[in-house]
């Protein structure tokens, strides 16, 4: 049974493994998703029989448990509130690392195990709640924009000051388990401290971050009760939310400190008055429009999401190439409010990945663009990135559908994006703005072509 249970972890470890390549291309990414899936079943299954915790029968029932819960969340969760969800999986698998990190204590453990207790606890406490604080912010429980006050650095100091000392004192004296309870409630403070300063408009690179959190403290608890393939799976979770946090960091020409310790557009003032007036289109007009052009780019954002007309813009999309035109997406790396958002949306619709197309190779092209056709994004077109220094995005790489021959801007009213800011587009000379439910008003274009 021993030897039948390490080679299962070996196995799971290569699942993991395969199906986190998979990940890596929209084309593989379901596959790769249930051959990780399929990996941690055998994990957690191994794990169980491995230290004798539960018998078959109760291993069987747990396992339909999951698999009603987990249905039941993928059928009833909206596609709008799927940032929220990955917050409180964060926030899950960090209170379940702190949890198995305090199971694990044992007062006779070598000063190594102790370590890799503790971190298993600080990381996963700061972790459950952060992403706490995420999902109120996602879900808009709570104010979205950064919560900073008077001395607020110096607490956070006296915090981890307090860490510190706590962890380095349960080390020392580890039957006095007063300090590791002054370890986890001063890590569950600083999770809440950590990200209350960070504003709506960083919340894709925090969700990544909090997901990389998650498995570094998997890793630590894997190394606390010495289990090889929790160390293997947290290892690989927190090295991919620290690319992916790089990646999304890049895409906003921020550094990752800039984002956690900053606030969004720290020091950073709108200098420049927009000028222009808005020109409304009617969907009828909008039409013409479209059915003259033979490029159009279709970049989406969170508006979209928040319509859910993923499905209506694919009958768009299909309408337009039965027209001639050729249509293709433009994917920011922030756009929506996690990373890959608007990936998820229309793959749900079934757009072709190849019609995918990021911001560095939509950008190119974007001068031979007849028609643009933004959907709900606001910070991700703004060219004010480009323009205005004195703006708090300036720097930030965008999308430039300013440089299309003509811009449709779907929105429901005037009101700023999250990260709460002008945005010069919308008064530009080609930019035309078609205003309502961005639904209903691809749903008319889609009557009219029909």
């Amino acid at each position: 049974m021993d030897t039948l249970i390490q080679f299962a972890y070996v196995v799971s470890g290569a699942l993991f493994i395969f199906g986190l390549k998979q990940l890596g291309s929209p084309a593989t990414a379901r596959r790769g998703n249930m051959i990780s899936s399929l990996g941690m079943l055998l994990a957690v299954v191994s794990a169980l029989l491995d230290q004798g915790i539960v018998e078959y029968q109760w291993i069987v029932v747990g396992v339909l448990v999951g698999a009603i819960i987990g249905g039941a969340a993928a059928r009833m969760v909206q596609m709008t509130a799927m940032p929220e969800m990955v917050a409180l999986f964060n926030g899950s698998g960090g209170m379940a690392s702190l949890l198995v990190g305090w199971a694990a204590l044992n007062t006779d453990a070598a000063t190594f195990t102790l370590v890799t207790i503790i971190l298993s606890i600080l990381i996963g406490g700061v972790t459950f709640t952060g992403s706490l604080v995420a999902y109120g912010k996602l879900s808009e429980k709570i104010g979205s924009g950064a919560v900073l006050f008077s001395g607020q650095q110096v607490v956070n100091s006296l915090i981890v000051l307090g860490i510190l000392a706590g962890s380095v004192m349960f080390c020392l004296e580890p039957a006095n388990h007063l300090w590791l309870y002054l370890v986890i409630v001063l890590s569950l403070i600083f999770g809440v401290m950590a990200v209350i300063p960070i504003g709506g408009a960083d919340m894709p690179v925090v969700i990544s971050l909090l997901n990389s959190y998650s498995g570094l403290a998997a890793c630590a608890a894997g190394f606390a009760v010495n289990n090889n393939i929790l160390i293997v799976a947290g290892a690989l979770v927190g090295a991919s939310g620290i690319i992916l946090t790089q990646i999304m960091c890049k895409a906003m020409n921020r550094s990752l400190s800039n984002v956690l310790f900053s606030g969004f557009g720290s020091g950073k003032t709108e200098t420049t008055a927009v000028e222009g007036e808005i020109k409304p289109i009617s969907v009828e007009d909008a039409y013409y429009v479209l059915e003259a052009a033979s490029t159009v780019a279709i970049i989406p954002g969170y508006g979209m999401a928040v319509a859910q007309a993923q499905h209506v813009v694919k009958e768009l999309s299909v309408l337009l190439e039965a027209n001639g035109a050729e249509v293709n997406f433009g994917i920011h790396p922030v756009a929506g409010r996690m990373p890959g958002h608007m990936n998820v949306l229309l793959a749900e619709a079934d757009v072709p990945y190849d019609q995918l197309l990021e911001m560095d190779e939509i950008n190119p092209r974007m001068e031979g663009v007849d028609v643009a056709i933004v959907i709900g994004a606001n910070d991700v077109v703004n060219p004010a990135a480009r323009e205005n220094e004195g703006s708090p995005i300036y720097g930030m790489p965008v999308i430039n559908v300013d440089q299309a021959r003509t811009v449709f801007v779907l929105k429901r009213s005037m009101a700023s994006g999250f990260a709460g800011i002008e945005n010069p587009l919308f008064y530009k000379d080609n930019t035309r703005m078609l205003f309502g439910d961005a639904k209903e008003s691809i749903g008319g274009l889609v009557r009219e072509f029909s």
